[in-house]
């Protein structure tokens, strides 16, 4: 049987939904001839990403932002891009895998997030327009993508925990040199991205981890798990 480690980055509370959701979502999208062992690895523990994750099969930024530790959830991130590990991020992974990329990829030092940091001048997530505090919402999936091909619909519903989401000012600038935004709800706003040159590289601003408490298999998170490279040892 394989055997995979999934690092849940994030820092873990048992009244969180979506903490809740994560390990059970895990659990039921592995194959009868797979195991998953979900490790929860909280942010402030990062110190140098490379090594505190080099023994997982998989990576994955979960809800619950803000993080004890913003710069050990974004060095993680960036560990995963960089390293092609697969990774997901969901509501709060979402939000700072943009960051990550703005920063790190696009040049924009300073791209910050208004919850953490409301006056800096690059907020590149900033508040939603409508807030999605347990919300539901129609989302567009966009041709060519891994959200696409998970689903294998146009269009799906999902829920969602979260008052902030991508800043429409910084889609030119994130946009434009591999980084894919894959999904929109029907006001066009962005709901997930995806990194074309990577194995498994998918970020959403919703919470597709909480079909596992209703009994169903996510299919992203399926199509994460089918990711996840067999350790050589």
């Amino acid at each position: 049987m394989a055997h995979f480690r999934v690092a849940l980055v994030g820092d873990y509370d048992k009244s969180v939904i979506a903490h809740r959701a994560i390990p059970e979502a895990l659990r039921v999208s592995a194959g009868a001839d797979q195991s998953i062992e979900s490790v929860w690895v909280h942010t402030a523990s990062i110190r140098d990403a490379a090594a505190d994750l080099a023994g997982f099969n998989g990576i994955w930024c979960v809800p619950a932002s803000p993080y004890a530790s913003m710069e050990g959830a974004l060095d993680a991130i960036r560990y995963a891009r960089e390293s092609g590990r697969p990774f997901l991020g969901t509501c709060g992974g979402f939000q700072h895998a943009v960051i990550e990329y703005a920063r790190n990829v696009c040049g924009l030092r300073d791209a910050s997030h208004a919850e953490t940091n409301p006056a800096a001048p690059n907020l590149v997530v900033s508040s939603l327009s409508c807030r999605l505090v347990e919300q539901s919402e129609e989302i567009v999936l966009q041709d060519g993508g891994k959200l696409k091909s998970a689903y294998g619909v146009d269009r799906i519903t999902e829920e969602y925990r979260c008052s902030y989401g991508l800043n429409r000012e910084y889609e030119t600038l994130l946009f434009r040199n591999g980084l894919r935004p894959t999904a929109h709800n029907l006001s066009g706003e962005v709901r997930a991205v995806e990194l074309s040159s990577h194995p498994f590289f998918v970020a959403t601003l919703f919470q597709p981890e909480r079909r596992a408490l209703r009994g169903e298999i996510p299919p992203l998170v399926s199509a994460f798990v089918a990711s996840l490279p067999v350790s050589s040892g």
